[in-house]
């Protein structure tokens, strides 16, 4: 079975960059795309017969030129080979020939941009998806798997915030950030995409919460910058707020198991740790009680103000229908700060 995993969707690589070859071609987009793919590409070859390498090709679009990509993906080197992007542009052109001979594609990841112009954030987004499930019916693909967020799912207020995969954000919430309304109008794209103009293509949903877990890049970014303020001790107090916790590697895992399972089609998937939601309080908590000296200058106190209000997300649904097993939120939590620590990312002291 010959898969395609697709991330970022801001520039297009070239369509003579992926190879009908076992290999990996991949970018930094973001602080847990490395990670996602090694997990991938492990899952899958652990699924497929010894006989029979996994079939995983990866195109990646991103902004602008990383030169960091060679440095942050040596975990993937023998399984990757690393391309750079300098001077393409964004472009509809070469994604059929990216697509053509790929019966399945994982679209892994949006851009998440600090901007003051939301089409900066939310076009690509949107765009970038549609480019994706477009050259994937147009190839005859059988199966997209999306990355979505539970930001398109629970970010608009709800009575009781007790949150299912039958829940939307709504686009319009006042005061919503650029990136949430970006996931949600994504992914509401890519729905109505597949209704209208999906043809035989399905499509499958995966909305994680807030992604932790050990990481293969060498620069602390996105939800990783949150852990080390807290070992660091540059964030002398946390912010008030409830979120689940998602790890990478189960994101990873509940993706090949989306692509697998018939009854998936048509379907989102919350992912997220069993148990209650966690606040940064108490995430902080668990780092002292858990590392010790590596954990002596996280806060312990939280910002003044209201308490934050109670928040249900619920995950059964991947477990129940495809057999889904998430680590707990603590261990997620340890190992995360331990990758840090292992790649030497913490503050000397």
């Amino acid at each position: 079975m010959r898969q395609l995993l697709s991330s970022g969707s801001l520039r297009w690589l070239g369509a003579d960059l992926v190879s009908q070859e076992t290999e990996l071609i991949t970018f930094r987009v973001g602080q847990y795309l490395p990670s996602l793919i090694a997990v991938l590409t492990d899952i899958c070859q652990a699924r497929t017969s010894s006989h029979e390498p996994c079939q995983l090709a990866l195109l990646v679009t991103v902004r602008r030129a990383d030169v960091e990509v060679h440095t942050e993906l040596a975990g993937l080197r023998g399984r990757a080979r690393l391309k750079d992007d300098r001077g393409l542009e964004t472009a509809d052109e070469g994604w059929a020939a990216a697509a053509a001979g790929y019966e399945e594609v994982h679209h892994v990841a949006s851009p998440m941009v600090q901007s003051d112009d939301p089409d900066e954030v939310i076009v690509p987004a949107r765009d970038g998806t549609l480019r994706v499930l477009r050259a994937a019916r147009d190839a005859g693909v059988r199966r997209v798997v999306l990355t979505s967020s539970f930001a398109a799912v629970g970010y608009s207020p709800k009575p009781g915030a007790e949150y299912t995969e039958a829940d939307w954000t709504d686009p319009d919430t006042p005061g919503l950030p650029p990136y949430p309304r970006s996931k949600a109008i994504a992914e509401r794209t890519a729905w109505d995409f597949i209704e209208r103009e999906g043809g035989d293509t399905e499509l499958v949903v995966v909305n994680p919460t807030f992604i932790l877990g050990p990481t293969l890049t060498t620069q602390a970014r996105s939800s990783l910058q949150l852990t080390k303020a807290m070992l660091d001790g540059t964030m002398p107090v946390v912010r008030r707020q409830r979120f689940g916790v998602a790890d990478v590697r189960d994101v990873a895992d509940l993706h090949i198991r989306a692509m697998a399972a018939p009854e998936a089609a048509g379907q989102r998937y919350l992912a997220l740790a069993d148990g209650p939601t966690i606040s940064f309080l108490q995430m902080a908590q668990i780092l002292r009680e858990r590392l010790g000296p590596l954990a002596e200058r996280v806060p312990t106190e939280e910002a003044t103000g209201p308490e934050p209000p109670r928040l249900i997300i619920h995950n059964d649904r991947a477990k129940q229908e495809l057999g889904w097993r998430p680590r707990p939120a603590e261990t997620t939590i340890v190992e995360t700060a331990e990758s840090l620590r292992d790649l030497g990312l913490l503050e000397k002291r």
